[in-house]
Formats: C-alpha cells, structure tokens, sequence
C-alpha cells in the first residue's frame, strides 16, 4: 500500500466522523424537540412513539460514538503506520478498514430510517 493510498484511507475516515458528527447533533436536537412534544398532551399511541424514539435516540447516539471512536483509532493506526513503516500500511488495516466502511454504511442507513420515523412520527403530531 501506498502513501497516497493512506491519505485516501484517512480522508475517508474524516468524512465518516464528520457525518457521524451531524448525525450526533441532529439527534441531540431532535430529542430536545421530543422532550418538548412529551409536554402535550398526547394519546396513549403517541407517548408510546415518544418512548421508542426516545429509547432509539439514546441507543443510537451511543453506537455513534462508539463507531466514532473506533474510527479515529484505526486512523492513528494507519497514520502511524505511514510514518513507521515507510508509508505502508499492513494488510490488516486494509481489512479494517474495509471493516469499518461496511458498518459506517449500515449505520448511515440505520440512522437515516430514525430520522424518516421521528420526522413522520413530528409530522402526524
């Protein structure tokens, strides 16, 4: 692997956190936005919607997180590994990435489903 083929691994993994980033925000403010909701006066289906989202706000914030985290691990490692080893990364890293791209695509896809469901849910209210 070459150096330029780092740079690309690690710009990729720049835009992951960063969309993870709005992701985590969005929600933030979209919780505020279902505390306030809470404070009407609703139907028992409605508050049950307000609690799963909620919950699903909650879950999905920590997998965010958690995501994000190893993300920036693995691009230290890469990062280090340029540096270490004459601008080679190992295989393995290869392989995480890899790894990490397929999970980033299952969560965007996860967290774009949250997002159709509380904007549905905001607009039926």
């Amino acid at each position: 692997m070459v150096q330029v083929d780092i740079a690309q691994l690690s710009g990729e993994c720049n835009v992951w956190r960063e969309s993870l980033r709005n992701f985590r925000e969005e929600f933030h403010n979209n919780e505020t936005m279902l505390r306030e909701i809470a404070g009407k006066t609703l139907t028992k289906e409605q508050l049950q919607d307000v609690e799963h989202l909620h919950n699903q706000f909650h879950i999905q914030l920590i997998n965010i997180h958690d995501l994000k985290q190893a993300i920036k691990v693995h691009d230290r490692k890469i990062n280090f590994e340029k540096v270490a080893f004459n601008g080679h990364a190992n295989e393995d890293s290869y392989t995480r990435h890899e790894n990490l791209q397929q999970e980033y695509l299952q969560m965007k896809d996860t967290l774009e489903n949250l997002r159709e469901e509380f904007n549905d849910f905001v607009n039926k209210i």
